[in-house]
């Protein structure tokens, strides 16, 4: 005779497109989950803003608008973290540990503005603080990094961490769509927000590159040290200049070690050769390229937002934590103990590809090299195109600062036969540092 599994109460907080499909998928496999967790996993509340709206395949009986009753209920042990947003979400969190509830959260918001002090009320309270959903949907990318890359050491990750951005930069160079017509495409397809600037802003892949970042490099890192540039900029002009360098562009968030021990993380729009394994990520999907001094080069893949693929995840942490809770163990602390500083941006080396609109007229070239030799940014390729009166000239670097490619760029503008400087956009991908 079978002994009886011991029964875990959970609660979640919110039951929009991702809370819904946790609650669905939790009691539609309840048996399986609980065998693989040791625990008979019994969904007993769910915290909403509104008890009208129909939930298919929700027991009405178990939601509340009452989301403090959840997080205190002394017959609840684990809490998912739905809702979104700082607060109430970050007050609810912290109410729940306080309460000793181990928590599992897909919150990238609020884990970039407040995890330290989350992480440190799990600590004190010896309970788990779970977020795999945070980053990269149903993509494992977190838990690798915390676990099984814990014995190597990272050095870089650069990946693509927002589907949306990726959807319309795809549909730019596939389909030669111009930025507008992309996001109105992707808003039609519920991929990009009414209000869709956390996305194309990069707000949203910067708080994810700082979990990353705070993860491989063991080092706290907020949302605030992440240097930020969206896609707005990107032009129909710009896709067809990389697709003339077999190149492609793509919104990359880039963690890295500095030459000097420090960490870099930045978001921004780049060129990457079509041969780099990110390029061939297409429409919504994520993927994170991660290099080790051991393992080498590593690419995780897969579904980056989305109810279900986001579901995934946060369900693979409730298993872990229901796992833990039966044990009487608890996974893996905060890891800080590195402790590096965070580099300015303006210290950091990459190449860029510079699209100049000039004079057509003799001694143009030589007067915008010189621009260059004068600030020290060594150029790698340069190509020229007439058109009447004027010109356009693309300026390949070799890897420069960004404070010296500011101040070349600062001085190409002064100059009266450059007529404008069309676009300044990194290249990623083959730097040699």
């Amino acid at each position: 005779m079978s002994t009886p599994l011991p029964k875990l109460r959970i609660g979640i907080l919110g039951c929009g497109v991702v809370g819904s499909q946790v609650a669905k998928q939790l009691l539609r496999h309840r048996q399986e989950l609980s065998t693989r967790s040791g625990a008979e996993l019994i969904l007993t509340k769910i915290a909403v803003r509104d008890l009208k709206i129909p939930r298919e395949g929700i027991d009405p009986g178990l939601l509340t608008t009452d989301s403090k009753s959840i997080v205190t209920d002394p017959e609840i042990d684990l809490i998912v973290e739905v809702m979104g947003g700082i607060e109430p979400a970050r007050e609810l969190i912290l109410l729940a540990i306080e309460n000793g509830k181990s928590v599992v959260t897909a919150n990238k918001a609020l884990l970039a503005t407040h995890g330290a002090d989350l992480y440190s009320a799990a600590d004190a309270r010896g309970v788990d603080l779970y977020y795999e959903a945070a980053v990269a949907g149903a993509i494992p990318i977190l838990r690798p990094l915390r676990e099984s890359l814990v014995g190597d050491h990272v050095t870089r990750i650069m990946g693509i961490v927002n589907g949306t951005t990726n959807y319309i930069l795809t549909k730019m160079d596939e389909d030669g769509l111009g930025f507008d017509e992309a996001l109105e495409g992707a808003q039609n397809l519920g991929y990009a927000e009414s209000d869709p600037t956390a996305d194309i802003e990069g707000f949203d892949a910067a708080a994810k590159a700082a979990i990353l970042a705070g993860l491989a490099f063991h080092t706290r890192v907020t949302s605030t040290d992440v240097y930020r540039e969206g896609i707005t900029e990107i032009t129909a002009t710009d896709v067809a200049v990389a697709q003339s360098m077999n190149h492609v562009i793509k919104l990359l968030a880039i963690a890295e070690l500095t030459p000097d021990d420090r960490i870099s993380v930045r978001v921004h729009p780049a060129l990457i050769p079509r041969t780099h394994p990110l390029a061939s990520v297409r429409n919504a999907y994520n993927a994170v390229f991660v290099e080790a001094e051991a393992a080498g080069e590593l690419m995780f893949y897969g579904r980056g937002a989305g109810g279900a693929p986001t579901a995934s995840a946060v369900l693979g942490d409730v298993v872990a934590v229901a796992r833990h809770l039966t044990s009487g163990a608890l996974g893996p602390r905060e890891s800080d103990y590195a402790d590096r500083n965070i580099a300015s941006i303006d210290d950091i080396k990459t190449q860029y590809l510079i699209r100049l609109d000039v004079a057509d007229k003799p001694g143009v070239l030589a007067a915008v090299a010189q621009a260059f030799a004068t600030e020290n940014v060594s150029i790698q390729t340069v190509r020229q195109s007439g058109r009447g009166v004027d010109a356009e000239l693309i300026v390949v670097t070799h890897g420069a600062s960004e404070h010296a490619l500011a101040l070349t760029v600062k001085r190409l503008s002064q100059m009266d036969t450059v007529r404008t400087v069309e676009s300044v956009i990194r290249v990623e991908g083959v730097v040699q540092r």
